[in-house]
């Protein structure tokens, strides 16, 4: 997570390109417990968090709407009891790029912290 959790998300417009298959591999190396999934035809990327209760898992994803906010690239958010799934994934390409892989690394330093 370390060089790309430093970066920052570039701004990404319709037709703007996708991951390559190398890009992508050499990107999921660095977030290799993100599942690629992939939804009705769109690749992204998605990591389940667990927590002890609801108040921490709620805790959690204000933090990542903080930073989703603050890169302006906001994921999907499922907050449950003891755990939260986010999904990145640039929805004006349908599909993975860079941005995607920066902010899952950044993710998982906010869980860290």
């Amino acid at each position: 997570m370390g060089e790309l959790a430093k970066q920052h998300c570039e701004a990404c417009r319709k037709g703007a390109p996708k991951v390559t298959g190398a890009e992508r591999g050499l990107l999921h190396e660095q977030i290799s417990d993100w599942k690629i999934v992939d939804t009705d035809g769109e690749e992204k990327l998605q990591k389940v968090f667990k927590f002890k209760n609801f108040a921490q898992a709620q805790v959690f994803t204000n933090r990542v709407g903080d930073l989703a906010e603050a890169e302006n690239h906001h994921p999907a958010v499922l907050l449950e009891y003891g755990k939260v799934t986010v999904s990145w994934w640039t929805h004006a390409i349908g599909g993975l790029h860079r941005n995607d892989f920066i902010m899952a690394a950044k993710t998982d330093k906010v869980f860290a912290a």
